[in-house]
């Protein structure tokens, strides 16, 4: 069976809101894998295993690495689609100012309308020229941006271990200091109202 344009193109931006969607739910279960790392890691810390700790403290590095790589990629999927529209609307652009031209030129058999409409398509391959110019340059950038982005370190064994720490004080915080926050807070509200 065969499809139309329209059909296609609709099928093409299905492909790229699905692509798109399962990228973005690729980061969230990374996102969950982190806490997942981190409650091992306090589990482990409070039971004293520290080789478990580092196992968990690995995982968490991994897991973050591949988080930041997973957002690159949507990131640079998301302007290369943007990139495509934006490139489609300059053909569709360039194609219909050729009818025009065309249709102008059969108006006059003008030697100077034709001097003005060979201008014009002269002008109209440089606004092209400047356009490849511009994907080449974006795709440089986004090349810069990929090797920058991977030359960033990720998170220090310190970081890590802070954050399980506080992820752990706030675990043991007992009723009692609860209730005495609780009571601090509602003085305060009290002394300013």
């Amino acid at each position: 069976m065969f499809k139309s344009k329209s059909q296609k193109e609709i099928e093409k931006k299905m492909l790229i809101r699905r692509t798109i969607n399962a990228m973005n739910k690729q980061i969230d279960l990374l996102e969950e894998q982190k806490k997942v790392f981190i409650e091992k890691a306090k589990e482990a810390k409070k039971k004293g295993l520290d080789s478990q700790y580092n196992l968990a403290l690995t995982g968490y590095k991994m897991t973050l690495a591949q988080q930041k790589r997973a957002q690159e990629m949507l990131l640079n999927f998301e302007i290369t689609s943007q990139m495509k529209d934006m490139s489609m609307m300059t053909s569709q652009f360039l194609g219909g100012m050729s009818v025009l031209s065309k249709e102008m030129a059969k108006l006059t058999d003008s030697k100077e309308f034709l001097k003005v409409q060979a201008e014009f398509e002269k002008a109209m391959a440089g606004v092209e020229t400047q356009t490849e110019q511009m994907d080449v340059f974006m795709d440089m950038s986004q090349s810069s941006f990929s090797s920058q982005a991977s030359a960033d370190k990720s998170i220090t064994d310190e970081q890590f271990a802070a954050i399980v720490n506080e992820e752990t004080s706030q675990d043991e915080m007992s009723s009692d200091d609860i209730d005495k926050e609780l009571a601090e807070i509602r003085k305060k509200i009290d002394s300013e109202v």
